[in-house]
Protein backbone atom coordinates (compact mmCIF):
# COMPACT_ATOMS: atom_id res chain seq x y z
CA UNK A 1 0.00 0.00 0.00
CA UNK A 2 1.20 3.51 -0.79
CA UNK A 3 1.34 5.95 2.09
CA UNK A 4 0.67 9.62 1.29
CA UNK A 5 1.94 12.73 3.07
CA UNK A 6 -0.76 14.49 5.06
CA UNK A 7 -1.22 18.24 5.13
CA UNK A 8 -2.80 20.28 7.89
CA UNK A 9 -6.24 21.78 7.28
CA UNK A 10 -8.86 23.43 9.42
CA UNK A 11 -10.50 20.06 9.95
CA UNK A 12 -7.29 18.19 10.79
CA UNK A 13 -5.22 15.82 8.66
CA UNK A 14 -6.32 15.16 5.09
CA UNK A 15 -4.44 13.37 2.33
CA UNK A 16 -3.03 15.48 -0.49
CA UNK A 17 -3.70 12.73 -3.05
CA UNK A 18 -6.31 10.02 -3.40
CA UNK A 19 -6.55 6.85 -5.44
CA UNK A 20 -7.87 3.31 -4.96
CA UNK A 21 -5.37 0.75 -3.76
CA UNK A 22 -4.10 -1.48 -6.55
CA UNK A 23 -3.14 -5.12 -6.09
CA UNK A 24 0.45 -4.54 -7.11
CA UNK A 25 0.81 -2.02 -4.26
CA UNK A 26 -0.18 -4.55 -1.57
CA UNK A 27 2.64 -5.34 0.79
CA UNK A 28 4.94 -2.47 -0.32
CA UNK A 29 4.74 -0.79 3.05
CA UNK A 30 4.37 -2.60 6.36
CA UNK A 31 3.63 -1.68 9.93
CA UNK A 32 1.54 0.98 11.61
CA UNK A 33 0.91 4.45 10.23
CA UNK A 34 4.07 6.48 10.66
CA UNK A 35 4.07 9.83 12.39
CA UNK A 36 3.05 12.52 9.94
CA UNK A 37 1.52 10.05 7.51
CA UNK A 38 -2.02 8.75 7.02
CA UNK A 39 -3.46 5.87 5.05
CA UNK A 40 -5.11 6.73 1.73
CA UNK A 41 -8.87 6.75 1.84
CA UNK A 42 -10.44 3.65 0.34
CA UNK A 43 -13.29 3.67 -2.11
CA UNK A 44 -16.54 3.54 -0.17
CA UNK A 45 -19.25 0.96 -0.77
CA UNK A 46 -22.50 2.48 0.49
CA UNK A 47 -25.34 0.25 1.62
CA UNK A 48 -29.02 0.61 0.86
CA UNK A 49 -31.27 1.84 3.69
CA UNK A 50 -31.92 -0.72 6.42
CA UNK A 51 -29.25 -3.13 5.17
CA UNK A 52 -26.47 -2.39 7.67
CA UNK A 53 -27.51 -4.47 10.69
CA UNK A 54 -25.93 -7.80 9.64
CA UNK A 55 -22.60 -6.12 8.96
CA UNK A 56 -22.52 -4.24 12.23
CA UNK A 57 -23.06 -7.77 13.57
CA UNK A 58 -19.89 -8.83 11.70
CA UNK A 59 -21.41 -10.95 8.98
CA UNK A 60 -18.64 -11.03 6.35
CA UNK A 61 -20.65 -11.36 3.10
CA UNK A 62 -22.02 -8.22 1.45
CA UNK A 63 -24.28 -9.33 -1.38
CA UNK A 64 -24.71 -7.19 -4.46
CA UNK A 65 -28.40 -6.76 -3.62
CA UNK A 66 -27.53 -4.88 -0.39
CA UNK A 67 -25.36 -2.24 -2.09
CA UNK A 68 -26.72 1.16 -3.09
CA UNK A 69 -23.63 2.51 -4.85
CA UNK A 70 -19.85 2.43 -5.07
CA UNK A 71 -18.31 5.86 -4.65
CA UNK A 72 -15.21 5.63 -6.82
CA UNK A 73 -13.49 3.35 -9.28
CA UNK A 74 -12.47 -0.16 -8.25
CA UNK A 75 -11.20 -3.34 -9.81
CA UNK A 76 -11.54 -6.87 -8.50
CA UNK A 77 -9.32 -7.35 -5.46
CA UNK A 78 -9.31 -3.72 -4.28
CA UNK A 79 -9.65 -2.94 -0.59
CA UNK A 80 -12.81 -0.93 0.10
CA UNK A 81 -14.64 0.52 3.08
CA UNK A 82 -18.22 -0.50 3.75
CA UNK A 83 -20.35 2.38 5.03
CA UNK A 84 -23.95 2.68 6.13
CA UNK A 85 -26.48 4.79 4.22
CA UNK A 86 -25.47 7.82 6.33
CA UNK A 87 -21.77 7.32 5.62
CA UNK A 88 -20.81 5.77 8.98
CA UNK A 89 -17.87 3.38 8.73
CA UNK A 90 -18.79 -0.27 9.29
CA UNK A 91 -15.94 -2.45 8.09
CA UNK A 92 -13.14 -2.92 5.59
CA UNK A 93 -13.09 -5.63 2.98
CA UNK A 94 -12.12 -6.70 -0.52
CA UNK A 95 -14.39 -6.21 -3.53
CA UNK A 96 -15.14 -8.55 -6.41
CA UNK A 97 -17.51 -7.08 -9.02
CA UNK A 98 -17.82 -10.53 -10.63
CA UNK A 99 -19.24 -12.27 -7.56
CA UNK A 100 -22.67 -12.34 -5.97
CA UNK A 101 -20.77 -11.82 -2.72
CA UNK A 102 -19.68 -8.37 -3.86
CA UNK A 103 -17.55 -7.55 -0.80
CA UNK A 104 -15.97 -9.89 1.73
CA UNK A 105 -15.35 -8.15 5.04
CA UNK A 106 -12.19 -8.77 7.05
CA UNK A 107 -11.82 -6.07 9.70
CA UNK A 108 -14.15 -3.83 11.66
CA UNK A 109 -11.28 -1.66 12.89
CA UNK A 110 -10.80 1.55 10.92
CA UNK A 111 -7.06 1.64 11.70
CA UNK A 112 -6.34 -1.90 10.42
CA UNK A 113 -4.99 -2.44 6.92
CA UNK A 114 -5.37 -5.68 4.99
CA UNK A 115 -1.68 -6.08 4.32
CA UNK A 116 0.73 -8.95 4.88
CA UNK A 117 0.93 -8.45 8.66
CA UNK A 118 -2.85 -8.61 8.99
CA UNK A 119 -3.00 -11.98 7.20
CA UNK A 120 -0.02 -13.18 9.20
CA UNK A 121 -1.75 -12.38 12.49
CA UNK A 122 -4.98 -14.14 11.46
CA UNK A 123 -3.29 -17.28 10.15
CA UNK A 124 -0.96 -17.49 13.13
CA UNK A 125 -3.94 -17.33 15.48
CA UNK A 126 -5.74 -20.08 13.54
CA UNK A 127 -2.69 -22.34 13.63
CA UNK A 128 -2.21 -21.74 17.36
CA UNK A 129 -5.79 -22.86 18.06
CA UNK A 130 -5.16 -26.23 16.35
CA UNK A 131 -1.87 -26.52 18.21
CA UNK A 132 -3.73 -26.02 21.51
CA UNK A 133 -6.22 -28.71 20.42
CA UNK A 134 -3.32 -31.14 20.10
CA UNK A 135 -3.97 -31.70 16.39
CA UNK A 136 -0.54 -30.83 15.00
CA UNK A 137 0.92 -34.29 15.60
CA UNK A 138 3.50 -35.55 13.06
CA UNK A 139 1.16 -38.00 11.27
CA UNK A 140 -2.11 -36.26 12.04
CA UNK A 141 -4.56 -34.33 9.88
CA UNK A 142 -6.79 -31.37 10.65
CA UNK A 143 -8.54 -28.30 9.28
CA UNK A 144 -5.95 -25.60 9.88
CA UNK A 145 -7.93 -22.58 8.69
CA UNK A 146 -11.72 -22.59 8.42
CA UNK A 147 -12.60 -19.53 6.36
CA UNK A 148 -15.08 -17.12 8.00
CA UNK A 149 -14.88 -18.78 11.41
CA UNK A 150 -11.16 -17.93 11.54
CA UNK A 151 -11.72 -14.42 10.20
CA UNK A 152 -10.37 -15.07 6.69
CA UNK A 153 -13.39 -15.43 4.43
CA UNK A 154 -12.65 -17.53 1.36
CA UNK A 155 -9.66 -19.47 2.71
CA UNK A 156 -9.62 -23.13 3.72
CA UNK A 157 -6.39 -24.86 4.68
CA UNK A 158 -6.10 -28.55 5.59
CA UNK A 159 -3.04 -30.27 7.00
CA UNK A 160 -2.19 -33.87 6.12
CA UNK A 161 0.97 -34.91 7.97
CA UNK A 162 3.84 -33.05 6.25
CA UNK A 163 1.70 -31.33 3.62
CA UNK A 164 -0.85 -28.54 3.47
CA UNK A 165 -3.73 -28.15 1.04
CA UNK A 166 -5.00 -24.63 0.30
CA UNK A 167 -8.55 -24.29 -1.04
CA UNK A 168 -9.34 -20.71 -2.09
CA UNK A 169 -13.06 -19.94 -2.40
CA UNK A 170 -12.71 -16.22 -3.10
CA UNK A 171 -10.84 -14.01 -5.53
CA UNK A 172 -9.48 -12.02 -2.58
CA UNK A 173 -7.62 -15.09 -1.35
CA UNK A 174 -6.62 -16.26 -4.83
CA UNK A 175 -4.81 -12.98 -5.51
CA UNK A 176 -2.84 -13.36 -2.25
CA UNK A 177 -1.89 -17.03 -2.48
CA UNK A 178 1.88 -16.48 -2.56
CA UNK A 179 1.76 -14.34 0.56
CA UNK A 180 -0.53 -16.81 2.34
CA UNK A 181 1.70 -19.74 1.39
CA UNK A 182 4.78 -17.95 2.76
CA UNK A 183 3.00 -17.31 6.07
CA UNK A 184 1.91 -20.94 6.38
CA UNK A 185 5.40 -22.14 5.56
CA UNK A 186 6.78 -20.04 8.41
CA UNK A 187 4.06 -21.13 10.85
CA UNK A 188 3.91 -24.89 10.15
CA UNK A 189 7.02 -25.75 8.13
CA UNK A 190 5.43 -28.31 5.77
CA UNK A 191 7.36 -30.17 3.10
CA UNK A 192 4.99 -28.76 0.53
CA UNK A 193 1.77 -26.84 -0.03
CA UNK A 194 -0.70 -28.00 -2.67
CA UNK A 195 -3.51 -25.97 -4.24
CA UNK A 196 -6.97 -27.47 -4.72
CA UNK A 197 -9.57 -25.37 -6.51
CA UNK A 198 -13.22 -25.98 -7.37
CA UNK A 199 -14.15 -25.11 -10.99
CA UNK A 200 -17.69 -24.14 -9.96
CA UNK A 201 -16.41 -21.72 -7.31
CA UNK A 202 -13.84 -20.38 -9.74
CA UNK A 203 -16.59 -19.53 -12.23
CA UNK A 204 -18.67 -17.79 -9.57
CA UNK A 205 -15.70 -15.75 -8.37
CA UNK A 206 -14.25 -14.97 -11.80
CA UNK A 207 -11.03 -16.82 -10.96
CA UNK A 208 -8.87 -17.74 -13.93
CA UNK A 209 -7.30 -20.91 -12.57
CA UNK A 210 -5.17 -21.88 -15.53
CA UNK A 211 -2.16 -22.49 -13.31
CA UNK A 212 -2.25 -24.82 -10.29
CA UNK A 213 0.85 -23.75 -8.35
CA UNK A 214 2.49 -25.70 -5.56
CA UNK A 215 4.97 -24.43 -3.00
CA UNK A 216 7.88 -26.55 -1.84
CA UNK A 217 7.88 -30.28 -2.50
CA UNK A 218 5.01 -31.72 -4.52
CA UNK A 219 4.03 -35.15 -3.16
CA UNK A 220 4.39 -37.89 -5.77
CA UNK A 221 2.83 -40.51 -3.53
CA UNK A 222 -0.17 -40.94 -1.25
CA UNK A 223 0.28 -39.34 2.16
CA UNK A 224 -0.48 -41.62 5.12
CA UNK A 225 -2.20 -40.11 8.14
CA UNK A 226 -3.24 -41.51 11.49
CA UNK A 227 -6.66 -40.96 13.02
CA UNK A 228 -7.24 -42.54 16.42
CA UNK A 229 -4.50 -45.05 15.60
CA UNK A 230 -6.04 -46.02 12.26
CA UNK A 231 -4.25 -45.38 8.97
CA UNK A 232 -5.65 -43.68 5.91
CA UNK A 233 -3.97 -42.68 2.67
CA UNK A 234 -4.61 -39.31 1.07
CA UNK A 235 -3.97 -38.56 -2.60
CA UNK A 236 -3.09 -34.88 -2.65
CA UNK A 237 -2.57 -35.03 -6.40
CA UNK A 238 -6.31 -34.91 -7.01
CA UNK A 239 -7.37 -31.48 -8.25
CA UNK A 240 -10.46 -31.00 -6.07
CA UNK A 241 -10.90 -33.59 -3.32
CA UNK A 242 -8.48 -35.29 -1.00
CA UNK A 243 -10.59 -38.43 -0.53
CA UNK A 244 -11.04 -37.88 3.19
CA UNK A 245 -13.48 -35.83 5.26
CA UNK A 246 -11.78 -34.29 8.25
CA UNK A 247 -15.02 -32.75 9.49
CA UNK A 248 -16.39 -36.22 10.41
CA UNK A 249 -13.43 -37.15 12.61
CA UNK A 250 -15.18 -36.99 15.97
CA UNK A 251 -18.42 -38.39 14.52
CA UNK A 252 -16.66 -41.52 13.26
CA UNK A 253 -15.36 -42.15 16.75
CA UNK A 254 -18.66 -41.33 18.50
CA UNK A 255 -20.79 -43.47 16.19
CA UNK A 256 -18.52 -46.50 16.59
CA UNK A 257 -19.48 -46.76 20.27
CA UNK A 258 -22.95 -47.97 19.25
CA UNK A 259 -21.93 -50.76 16.85
CA UNK A 260 -20.66 -53.55 19.09
CA UNK A 261 -21.82 -56.92 17.74
CA UNK A 262 -24.04 -55.31 15.07
CA UNK A 263 -24.20 -55.73 11.31
CA UNK A 264 -23.59 -52.28 9.83
CA UNK A 265 -24.48 -50.85 6.41
CA UNK A 266 -22.33 -47.81 5.54
CA UNK A 267 -24.30 -46.20 2.72
CA UNK A 268 -22.43 -43.56 0.67
CA UNK A 269 -19.26 -44.86 2.32
CA UNK A 270 -16.83 -42.90 0.11
CA UNK A 271 -13.29 -43.79 1.28
CA UNK A 272 -14.55 -46.01 4.10
CA UNK A 273 -13.88 -43.88 7.18
CA UNK A 274 -17.05 -44.85 9.06
CA UNK A 275 -16.68 -48.49 7.94
CA UNK A 276 -13.13 -48.86 9.24
CA UNK A 277 -14.09 -47.28 12.58
CA UNK A 278 -17.17 -49.52 12.82
CA UNK A 279 -15.02 -52.65 12.73
CA UNK A 280 -11.80 -51.57 14.43
CA UNK A 281 -13.21 -49.30 17.13
CA UNK A 282 -16.86 -50.35 17.27
CA UNK A 283 -16.30 -54.11 17.05
CA UNK A 284 -19.16 -54.55 14.58
CA UNK A 285 -19.78 -58.16 13.54
CA UNK A 286 -20.01 -57.26 9.85
CA UNK A 287 -19.73 -54.05 7.79
CA UNK A 288 -20.97 -53.49 4.24
CA UNK A 289 -19.90 -50.26 2.55
CA UNK A 290 -21.73 -49.02 -0.55
CA UNK A 291 -20.87 -46.15 -2.90
CA UNK A 292 -21.72 -45.19 -6.48
CA UNK A 293 -18.08 -44.42 -7.30
CA UNK A 294 -15.77 -47.30 -8.16
CA UNK A 295 -12.71 -45.21 -7.28
CA UNK A 296 -14.23 -44.58 -3.83
CA UNK A 297 -14.86 -48.31 -3.37
CA UNK A 298 -11.27 -49.09 -4.39
CA UNK A 299 -9.97 -46.54 -1.88
CA UNK A 300 -12.23 -47.88 0.88
CA UNK A 301 -10.95 -51.43 0.25
CA UNK A 302 -7.40 -50.11 0.30
CA UNK A 303 -8.04 -48.55 3.71
CA UNK A 304 -9.60 -51.78 4.97
CA UNK A 305 -6.51 -53.72 3.89
CA UNK A 306 -4.22 -51.09 5.39
CA UNK A 307 -5.92 -51.52 8.78
CA UNK A 308 -6.23 -55.33 8.54
CA UNK A 309 -10.01 -55.27 8.58
CA UNK A 310 -11.48 -58.77 8.31
CA UNK A 311 -15.19 -57.99 8.55
CA UNK A 312 -15.48 -55.09 6.06
CA UNK A 313 -16.69 -55.58 2.50
CA UNK A 314 -17.46 -52.99 -0.15
CA UNK A 315 -19.62 -52.93 -3.25
CA UNK A 316 -20.40 -50.41 -5.97
CA UNK A 317 -24.02 -49.33 -6.22
CA UNK A 318 -26.45 -46.43 -6.33
CA UNK A 319 -27.25 -45.77 -2.68
CA UNK A 320 -30.96 -45.14 -3.26
CA UNK A 321 -31.41 -48.27 -5.38
CA UNK A 322 -29.27 -50.35 -3.03
CA UNK A 323 -31.48 -49.47 -0.06
CA UNK A 324 -34.59 -50.07 -2.17
CA UNK A 325 -33.29 -53.58 -2.83
CA UNK A 326 -32.59 -54.19 0.85
CA UNK A 327 -36.16 -53.19 1.76
CA UNK A 328 -37.66 -55.33 -1.03
CA UNK A 329 -35.71 -58.35 0.23
CA UNK A 330 -36.76 -57.49 3.80
CA UNK A 331 -33.14 -57.51 4.97
CA UNK A 332 -32.34 -55.68 8.19
CA UNK A 333 -29.21 -54.36 9.83
CA UNK A 334 -28.32 -53.52 13.39
CA UNK A 335 -27.12 -50.11 12.21
CA UNK A 336 -27.19 -48.00 9.06
CA UNK A 337 -24.90 -45.04 8.35
CA UNK A 338 -25.99 -42.40 5.82
CA UNK A 339 -23.38 -39.85 4.74
CA UNK A 340 -24.47 -38.72 1.26
CA UNK A 341 -22.86 -35.94 -0.78
CA UNK A 342 -24.29 -32.43 -0.82
CA UNK A 343 -27.75 -32.42 -2.41
CA UNK A 344 -28.08 -28.66 -3.03
CA UNK A 345 -25.79 -25.65 -3.38
CA UNK A 346 -28.30 -22.96 -2.40
CA UNK A 347 -31.75 -22.35 -0.94
CA UNK A 348 -33.35 -22.78 -4.35
CA UNK A 349 -32.45 -26.45 -4.25
CA UNK A 350 -33.58 -27.11 -0.67
CA UNK A 351 -36.98 -28.64 -1.54
CA UNK A 352 -35.39 -31.22 -3.83
CA UNK A 353 -32.66 -31.91 -1.26
CA UNK A 354 -35.20 -32.52 1.50
CA UNK A 355 -37.10 -34.96 -0.74
CA UNK A 356 -33.86 -36.85 -1.33
CA UNK A 357 -33.10 -36.95 2.41
CA UNK A 358 -36.65 -38.15 3.10
CA UNK A 359 -36.39 -41.01 0.64
CA UNK A 360 -32.93 -42.09 1.80
CA UNK A 361 -33.81 -42.01 5.50
CA UNK A 362 -37.19 -43.71 4.95
CA UNK A 363 -35.58 -46.73 3.36
CA UNK A 364 -32.79 -46.79 5.94
CA UNK A 365 -35.30 -46.77 8.80
CA UNK A 366 -37.16 -49.69 7.22
CA UNK A 367 -33.86 -51.57 6.97
CA UNK A 368 -32.99 -51.23 10.68
CA UNK A 369 -33.83 -53.77 13.34
CA UNK A 370 -35.93 -52.75 16.35
CA UNK A 371 -33.77 -50.69 18.72
CA UNK A 372 -31.11 -50.46 16.02
CA UNK A 373 -28.92 -47.44 15.27
CA UNK A 374 -29.24 -44.87 12.49
CA UNK A 375 -26.35 -42.45 11.88
CA UNK A 376 -27.69 -39.92 9.40
CA UNK A 377 -25.74 -36.96 8.05
CA UNK A 378 -26.27 -33.91 5.88
CA UNK A 379 -23.45 -31.74 4.54
CA UNK A 380 -25.88 -29.53 2.60
CA UNK A 381 -25.28 -26.14 4.20
CA UNK A 382 -28.47 -24.62 2.78
CA UNK A 383 -30.54 -27.24 4.64
CA UNK A 384 -30.99 -26.02 8.20
CA UNK A 385 -30.65 -28.39 11.13
CA UNK A 386 -34.32 -28.14 12.12
CA UNK A 387 -35.37 -28.86 8.53
CA UNK A 388 -33.20 -31.95 8.51
CA UNK A 389 -34.65 -33.18 11.81
CA UNK A 390 -38.21 -32.49 10.58
CA UNK A 391 -37.46 -34.52 7.45
CA UNK A 392 -36.13 -37.39 9.55
CA UNK A 393 -39.29 -37.26 11.68
CA UNK A 394 -41.45 -37.36 8.55
CA UNK A 395 -39.61 -40.42 7.31
CA UNK A 396 -40.05 -42.12 10.70
CA UNK A 397 -43.78 -41.40 10.73
CA UNK A 398 -44.19 -42.78 7.22
CA UNK A 399 -42.24 -45.91 8.21
CA UNK A 400 -44.44 -46.22 11.34
CA UNK A 401 -41.37 -46.14 13.57
CA UNK A 402 -40.22 -43.82 16.35
CA UNK A 403 -36.84 -42.12 16.48
CA UNK A 404 -34.75 -41.16 19.50
CA UNK A 405 -31.92 -38.71 18.79
CA UNK A 406 -29.09 -39.83 21.05
CA UNK A 407 -26.49 -37.35 19.81
CA UNK A 408 -27.04 -34.18 17.77
CA UNK A 409 -23.61 -33.48 16.36
CA UNK A 410 -21.77 -31.26 13.88
CA UNK A 411 -18.27 -30.91 12.48
CA UNK A 412 -15.12 -31.55 14.50
CA UNK A 413 -13.88 -28.60 16.60
CA UNK A 414 -11.12 -27.75 14.12
CA UNK A 415 -14.06 -26.69 11.90
CA UNK A 416 -15.37 -23.95 14.23
CA UNK A 417 -18.55 -22.01 13.51
CA UNK A 418 -18.66 -18.28 14.12
CA UNK A 419 -21.90 -16.98 15.57
CA UNK A 420 -21.57 -14.11 13.08
CA UNK A 421 -21.66 -16.47 10.06
CA UNK A 422 -23.77 -19.50 10.83
CA UNK A 423 -23.64 -20.61 7.21
CA UNK A 424 -20.46 -22.41 8.31
CA UNK A 425 -22.65 -24.75 10.38
CA UNK A 426 -23.20 -27.00 7.38
CA UNK A 427 -22.63 -30.51 8.79
CA UNK A 428 -25.41 -32.27 10.63
CA UNK A 429 -24.78 -35.71 12.13
CA UNK A 430 -27.56 -37.36 14.14
CA UNK A 431 -26.92 -40.61 16.01
CA UNK A 432 -30.36 -42.11 16.55
CA UNK A 433 -32.10 -45.15 17.98
CA UNK A 434 -34.90 -46.57 15.85
CA UNK A 435 -37.69 -48.05 17.98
Amino acid sequence: MKWVRACRSANGLTPTTHRPMKLEDAGEQRGNCKKGWVMPQHVQVRLKPRKAAPFFGRHPWVLASAIDRIEGEVVAGDVVDLVAENGDFIARGIINPESRIRVRLYTWQRDETLEHEWWQQKLSKACELRREMGLLTPDGACRLVNSEADGVSGLIVDRFSDYLVIQPTSLAVWRRLDSIASILQAEIGPKGIVLHSDPQINRREGINAVLQPTWGESPNHAVTILEDGLRFQIDLGQSQKTGFYLDQRNNRRAASHYFRGKTVADVCCYSGGFSIFAEKRGEASRVIGVDASQSAIDLAQQHADLNECERCEFEKGDCFKWLDGVVERQEQFGAVILDPPKFASGRKGVSAALRAYHRLNLQAIKAIETDGILVTCSCTGSVHREEFIDTLHGAAVRAKRAIQILENRGAAPDHPVGTHCRENDYLKCLICRVL
